[in-house]
This record gives C-alpha cells, structure tokens and sequence, in this order.
C-alpha cells in the first residue's frame, strides 16, 4: 500500500505531467510552428499520428490502472523525440527532463517497480 503523502505526490506528478503532454499534443493539432517543425524534420505526416499517441499515453499514465503502461509509452515517445532533436541538431533538455520525471512518478506511484530493483 501507497502512503498519503506518496499518493499525492503521484497523483500530482502524474497530474502535471499529463497536462503537460496534453498542452504538446494539442499544439500538434493547432500550433502552425509545430507543423513546420514536424515537415523540417520530414515527419510531416506523422503529426497527428504523433499527437493521438501522446493523448492516449497521457491518459493511461494519468490513471493507477494504466500507469505502468502510460510510462512504458511515454519513455517511447520521449526517446523518440530526444532522437529527433539529437539528429537535427536542436537541444533535447527537455524531453530528456520529462523522462526522467516519468519515470520518478512511475516508482513513486508503483511500488513494485521499486521491488524489481532488489
């Protein structure tokens, strides 16, 4: 069982973080920058693509049920956009910061991914 307080913290964490991915999904959709950087980038066609699965990797690490696969999902998407930015050039401080918060908030809201450590 998860303590108040990691609780809280999880579900914050989680909170942020999905709001976060939510805001870049949705600037996937209507921000005319984030369009011209996807065809720069030659990822023209994957932008929407791109932007239904950062919505539905959000939505699963929101929820305590889904969780673990919202993080699986989202180191995916994170890794792929670190890559993205490495290839072309671009700074990747960011992604990488939010990968890490993902997964911090993985083990704080999974206990059992602290016990695969051991």
């Amino acid at each position: 069982m998860l303590s108040k307080n990691r609780k809280i913290a999880g579900w914050v964490l989680a909170g942020l973080i999905a709001a976060l991915l939510l805001f870049s999904a949705y600037g996937k959709f209507a921000m005319p920058e984030m369009a011209a950087n996807f065809e720069k980038w030659g990822l023209g066609n994957w932008r929407i693509i791109v932007a239904c699965g950062e919505i539905i990797a959000a939505l699963l690490f929101l929820f305590p049920r889904t969780n673990i696969f919202g993080v699986l999902l989202l180191s995916a998407h994170m890794g792929g956009a670190i890559v993205v930015h490495m290839s072309n050039a671009e700074p990747f401080i960011i992604q990488s910061v939010i990968l890490v918060l993902v997964w911090i908030t993985g083990f704080v809201r999974n206990p059992f991914m602290q016990a695969a450590l051991h």
